[in-house]
């Protein structure tokens, strides 16, 4: 009889995570052989009980999935991610898989698409959606060059300043009072700024800034693993 492959899940919402561990535990050669729920617990976890594939929540209460991501490529440890997130992956799903993950899928669409996307990231594939993979080939195409680096090395210094600023939750009017510049200027900067990173308008901004701006807080040197 063939092994199966265990499934360790990291994810702050104890429903949530029996919901999958039910839905995961279903299938013949899956199962879920535990949990944690903070950076510190996922990585004993992990050295302990060895997974094949990791399951990862964008946001947990004390940190931020994507440092587990990208401690785990870091480590060079052989174990793909799959992340699992309530946030819109039109806005972060490029970001996780640019951090090293192998997919990603929507809290909303999990119970459908989560054990699809484990077999595929298992059988050595990579796991999004047909949207998203529409628009990162049609990327790859059409702006080769943003693949060679994160977009946000594409911001000017000054740019960067502003896309923190709205991250920390400024206004335009109080970006401009504490660079002392114009909310004109500021709003030129704004449209630098998502036409850099790819983004629509500026809801889909604010939200990558929020996000980064939260990653960046946690990108703390992980001690005593």
């Amino acid at each position: 009889m063939r092994a199966r492959n265990k499934i360790l899940i990291i994810e702050d919402h104890p429903i949530f995570r029996m919901g999958m561990t039910e839905l995961i535990n279903q299938e013949n050669d899956l199962f879920i052989c535990g949990n944690a729920d903070n950076v510190s617990s996922a990585f004993k976890a992990i050295d302990k009980l060895e997974p094949d594939l990791v399951i990862v929540d964008l946001s947990l209460k004390s940190s931020n999935g994507i440092e587990i991501i990208k401690e785990i490529k870091r480590l060079n440890k052989k174990i793909p991610t799959l992340v699992l997130s309530m946030h819109d992956e039109s806005i972060h799903a490029e970001r996780c898989l640019l951090a090293g993950a192998r997919g990603y899928v929507m809290k909303q669409e999990a119970s459908e698409s989560v054990v699809n996307a484990i077999h595929q990231i298992l059988a050595g594939n990579i796991y999004v959606s047909q949207n998203i993979m529409a628009g990162i080939l049609n990327k790859f195409q059409t702006q080769p060059e943003s693949f060679q680096k994160p977009l946000i090395d594409r911001l000017t210094d000054r740019e960067m300043e502003v896309f923190q600023l709205i991250g920390k939750g400024l206004s335009s009017g109080e970006i401009a009072d504490q660079l002392n510049i114009s909310v004109k200027t500021i709003g030129t900067y704004r449209e630098r700024i998502k036409e850099k990173l790819s983004l629509k308008h500026g809801a889909e901004l604010v939200k990558y800034a929020v996000l980064w701006v939260e990653t960046e807080i946690f990108k703390t040197p992980r001690q005593n693993r």
